[in-house]
């Protein structure tokens, strides 16, 4: 059955997972559900010790067996030791048939290979997964489907229960002996557990896993000793340095810093840039970039953010301080100097959760009351559509995050990639899978120029006159084929290993098995 955007998806994977096909972003608009609700396990005697000495006795109390749902988040990053140290010890204990349930996936996991190969897992659901697990992946490894959905689809689904949880191990850099945990003030800080929260309330059981046991009570807490069975004390969690990696700093890339040019003149140009606004920016190079530009005009004409959304690193935080961003709504911390914001500024720079960031199906989220987004992209089509999931091979080596969330929410949504990224055209005519519709997206940023959807007349006017180099998409297209000619069209097996969920639950696109005998 073909999409909204476009896409054949096989009735069997229709069949096989009860989804629907996207019909738009906008389609299940104020739809009902019934929230799941968890098994709970009550503390009655006061006497009762939550204190587990390790990793195999904490999962034999949590009653592990074949074929369960485990679930871990992701803000240590390449840092993270936790999901690795569980899932070896699961493999020890010759548990198999495992669906993983991660917030994302990186190469810090590459470890767990073998454990998809040999069957332990089988089946993974994520925001994304780069590294060898996505290689893994991609080459029909995993037995069953990896589902690849955004931040805020991955709430839905656990609170709708098409995902439940058996049991939720949460790296926590300081507890107390109660369950009350906090990203900050241990060995391992990582600044928030935004992505945990919807785990602790809906799994059957949740584990936390320090390396720090303070006082009780552990308070303010991010996730609440009402929702955790299990703390269990480990030397370390994860390691501070691998946390920061890849932390976002300005570039010094000529390329970028043209397009950051383009896309702070926009911005400034743009009718919603007045006191008040509401930002969010990835941590890309071009984006950082971006914003040190639109900083200068901030000072300028005194203008000052109301508001900076979601994923924050360094720069952001140092706008802070120094007056031109009102508050910080943080879901996670890209490096070490964003970590120490939200330790040093508790009352301007505040932990949010996933659902109240991105959930599409709750009674408002943060991204809905974006004025701006800055988004990367590995490709974008001449509908608009984008890729941040597979390569210009199909390979997985990406994660949805909080692309389509945001950009379905935000009044303006820019897309910034370089027209040609190493040889393959960043614009085409077709992506290989379509991850965020073009319905979302209103401006694509290029070292070349921009375009915007015919869909927003309004801000084509807004491009003509603040003097940056206006294209159709299509000629964008035509001018990286130029340079690097078309590319050919890429062979898949027939077999689907991943699907693409739209933030609803339906069915976006879907990623088929790399053909590896070319």
């Amino acid at each position: 059955m073909r999409n909204a955007v476009g896409r054949e998806i096989p009735d069997e994977i229709l069949r096989a997972t009860g989804k629907e096909v996207f019909a738009g972003s906008y389609a299940h608009d104020d739809r009902c559900y019934q929230k799941a609700a968890p098994k709970a396990h009550g503390v009655c005697d006061p006497h009762r010790s939550k204190l587990v000495p390790g990793i195999r006795e904490v999962l034999e109390r949590c009653g592990i067996r074949d074929g369960m749902t485990l679930s871990f988040h992701h803000h240590f990053r390449e840092g993270d030791y936790v999901l690795n140290r569980v899932m070896e010890e699961v493999h020890s204990m010759g548990v198999r048939n495992i669906t993983l349930c991660a917030t994302s996936l990186g190469k810090a996991n590459d470890p767990i290979v073998p454990l998809i190969e040999d069957g332990t897992i089988t089946k993974i659901y994520s925001s994304g997964v780069r590294g060898s697990i996505g290689e893994a992946i991609s080459t029909g490894k995993l037995r069953e489907l990896a589902v690849m959905y955004s931040h805020g689809g991955r709430v839905r689904s656990v609170q709708e229960g098409s995902v439940h949880i058996d049991i939720a191990f949460i790296g926590a850099p300081t507890a107390d002996e109660y369950g009350n945990l906090r990203a900050l003030g241990g060995k391992s800080d990582c600044g928030v557990l935004s992505y945990s929260a919807v785990d602790a309330r809906y799994a059957d059981r949740v584990v936390a896993v320090t390396d720090t046991l303070v006082p009780f009570p552990n308070i303010p807490a991010s996730i609440s000793m009402t929702d955790v069975d299990f703390v269990c004390v480990v030397d370390a969690i994860g390691d501070p340095g691998k946390i920061a990696t890849g932390a976002a700093k300005p570039t010094s890339d000529q390329r970028k810093l043209l397009m950051a040019e383009y896309c702070a003149r926009f911005v400034a140009a743009e009718p919603h840039f007045k006191d008040g606004f509401v930002y969010q920016t990835g941590a890309g190079g071009a984006s950082i970039a971006s914003t040190i530009y639109l900083a200068e005009t901030m000072r300028r004409r005194n203008i000052h953010m109301g508001l900076g959304l979601g994923g924050i690193a360094g720069p952001m935080a140092r706008l802070m301080e120094e007056g031109l961003i009102h508050r910080l709504v943080d879901t996670q911390d890209f490096d070490l100097e964003a970590i120490a914001s939200i330790r040093n500024n508790p009352s301007r720079h505040i932990e949010i959760t996933a659902d109240e960031y991105a959930n599409p199906m709750n009674k408002g989220a943060y991204v809905n009351k974006l004025d701006f987004v800055i988004l990367a992209a590995r490709e974008v089509d001449t509908h608009f559509n984008c890729n941040v999931v597979t390569d210009s091979t199909g390979m997985i080596t990406g994660a949805q995050g909080g692309h389509p969330d945001t950009a379905a929410g935000a009044k303006c949504t820019i897309v910034i990639t370089p027209l040609v990224q190493g040889r393959s055209p960043a614009v085409c005519t077709d992506v290989t899978t379509v991850t965020t519709p073009g319905e979302t997206v209103d401006v694509v940023v290029t070292d070349y120029g921009v375009a915007v959807n015919p869909r927003r007349p309004d801000l084509l006017a807004v491009a003509q006159e603040c003097g940056v180099p206006v294209h159709t998409i299509e000629e964008l297209r035509d001018i990286a084929y130029s340079i690097v000619g078309t590319p050919d069209e890429i062979r898949f097996k027939d077999r689907v290993v991943g699907i693409i969920e739209a933030r609803d639950g339906t069915i976006m696109d879907v990623v088929r098995q790399i053909d590896d005998t070319l």
